[in-house]
């Protein structure tokens, strides 16, 4: 019999929330190293893009996994059910302990193509993704939502759908589709959402999301909301990295946080070509969809996180106006020498 990682998870447990272009495997030994969560989710992979040999080498770096990840999740999404089933059967080997599909994201790209939040609105094509990805793979299957499209009359209905697959676990984030993040997670709803959960599937586990921010509120919702088995920070990790914890972090240990972060860019980089030189070797379509040319990480994208970093000193701002003009990670550390 297989083991069911949500089983073994601790009452209260803390998850970090699956973010496009943030949870990469690089931050999270970011986080991993500041004080972990008692579980990592991946950012988002399409599973059409999986299923697609142009698609693919991108999807498998998304699903690499290093030893402080473990145990983690693979966050996927997308709308056909046979790709679903593609993706699921493979998850196991490359080193995840369960599944999530994301039904939502707000994305508006990931809306248009069906996936993420627009699966509310297509209930029967949601319900045969859960099948087919069930059927697939022994791991555990849960699902992280919203509370509907438009209104927040919807979770009784679209909620009720979702607990009714017999899912390892349910997210929900506290808003709707519509209300993106624009207004206070509607905390009221808790008690509401509890009652459908203990009423139609009290094996499934119960994970809430939105403003949650640190430990401290993760107890104080806990102390309010016990039959809760789970809470998920996302953008609380911005404000503190440190935030599955009680320490209060120095401006030294945010530095050292830094330099591991540049660091693991650099060798993430370095194995991002050497992938890329290997699959021009071996397939020749990939090699001339690459203009047979070896490209490396995008720099820009690494600098949305100088933020998290370099905040709440004296000449924090100064000093990220900086580093927002470099273009390499040399740059940066010459930066960071001279301050």
């Amino acid at each position: 019999m297989n083991e069911n990682v949500w089983q073994k998870l601790p009452h209260a447990f803390t998850v970090l929330a699956p973010m496009e272009g943030v949870t990469d495997v690089m931050f999270r030994q970011v986080i991993a190293k500041a004080g972990r969560p008692d579980l990592f989710y991946t950012e988002f992979t399409n599973v059409s893009s999986f299923a697609s040999e142009k698609g693919r080498f991108n999807a498998l770096e998304r699903l690499e996994v290093v030893p402080s990840d473990r145990p983690i999740i693979a966050q996927i999404w997308g709308k056909n059910p046979a790709h679903f089933a593609e993706l699921a059967a493979e998850l196991r080997e490359l080193g995840f302990a369960g599944l999530d599909i994301n039904m939502g994201c707000p994305d508006r790209h990931v809306n248009a193509a069906g996936g993420g939040a627009a699966m509310i609105r297509t209930p029967d094509l949601a319900v045969e993704c859960i099948r087919e990805a069930k059927n697939a793979t022994s791991l555990p299957v849960s699902v992280k939502t919203r509370l509907g499209y438009t209104y927040i009359e919807e979770l009784q209905e679209w909620l009720s759908l979702l607990l009714k697959q017999d899912i390892a676990a349910l997210t929900v984030h506290l808003r709707t589709r519509k209300e993106m993040s624009k207004v206070p997670a509607h905390y009221e709803l808790i008690p509401e959402i509890i009652s459908l959960r203990n009423k139609l599937a009290p094996q499934t586990k119960l994970v809430i999301n939105g403003d949650i921010k640190n430990l401290q509120q993760v107890q104080e919702l806990s102390d309010q909301h016990p039959e809760v088995d789970g809470f998920m920070i996302g953008r609380g990790v911005f404000e503190n990295p440190y935030c599955f914890t009680t320490h209060e972090a120095t401006r030294e240990e945010l530095m050292e946080l830094l330099h591991l972060h540049l660091d693991l860019f650099d060798a993430q980089d370095a194995k991002h070509c050497a992938m890329q030189a290997e699959m021009m070797r071996e397939n020749l379509d990939f090699a001339l969809k690459m203009d047979g040319k070896v490209r490396g990480l995008p720099f820009e994208p690494l600098k949305h996180f100088f933020k998290i970093y370099i905040n709440n000193f004296p000449g924090a701002s100064a000093l990220r106006a900086k580093l927002m003009e470099t273009h390499t990670t040399a740059e940066v550390r010459e930066i960071l020498s001279s301050n």
